[in-house]
């Protein structure tokens, strides 16, 4: 459990604050590498999600037992590019309306919040989604790290940390909110509280990776104990 109390927010952005289009471009990419249908979202979660592009590329096509995996990777990666980028293109993006209510929420505390995402599209994405007063999602956040080239990807807590310190704040401080074991794992290794949100009925994975709370959607976490510095569910 992190140290707290807490009052800062991390977040991920695919499968947290955005329904997107990444496993879907991820599965059709496949077709000439592998039969997509072996792919399924608890593949995508366990194996894909939260990691850079060519580690996912390569951790997928090994999941599903590809011969050379590593060499096909980066083919893999390219095509899966080319696809999300049409899917995008298409409107295959939107927001979770928990996400716009917590993130509003939390900037209502006046907590300084920080998007941080492996995904080179995420910055687009959010840009994408616009609020009621013609904002853009992204202008919410006062620290941006996504898409940035790191040393290490998830689980390694590199992205967490930097948006530790552009928001200038001891890690202890913050929470990230993660959709991924990988990103619970990495929040924890940079000594943040991870708060899993499990919205494909995967729980099990964020409990696994030792996330400080999971919750189905965070309409169900208590923003009077959040306001206090806690992660803690709504009494039932």
């Amino acid at each position: 459990m992190s140290a707290g109390p807490l009052c800062a927010a991390i977040f991920d952005v695919d499968g947290v604050l955005l329904a997107s289009p990444h496993e879907r471009a991820w599965r059709d990419a496949l077709v000439g590498f592998a039969d997509p249908l072996p792919f399924t979202t608890a593949v995508y979660q366990a194996n894909v999600a939260g990691k850079p592009r060519f580690d996912g590329a390569r951790a997928a096509l090994e999941a599903l037992a590809v011969p050379d995996a590593a060499r096909k990777a980066a083919a893999y990666a390219s095509m899966k590019q080319s696809r999300l980028e049409e899917l995008i293109a298409d409107g295959q993006v939107s927001a979770f309306p928990d996400a716009l209510r917590f993130v509003t929420a939390i900037a209502a505390l006046g907590w300084p919040m920080a998007v941080a995402s492996s995904s080179k599209n995420a910055r687009a994405m959010l840009q994408l989604i616009r609020l009621a007063d013609g904002r853009s999602l992204l202008d919410l956040f006062a620290v941006d790290v996504c898409g940035r080239d790191l040393r290490h990807g998830k689980p390694d807590p590199e992205i967490f940390q930097i948006a530790a310190e552009e928001l200038h704040m001891e890690s202890n401080r913050c929470f990230v909110a993660e959709d991924a074991p990988a990103g619970v794992e990495a929040a924890r290794a940079g000594g943040m509280a991870p708060l899993g949100v499990a919205r494909l009925q995967d729980a099990s994975g964020l409990d696994a990776a030792k996330a400080d709370l999971v919750v189905a959607s965070l309409d169900d976490v208590d923003l009077a104990a959040l306001s206090d510095g806690r992660l803690r569910r709504h009494a039932a």
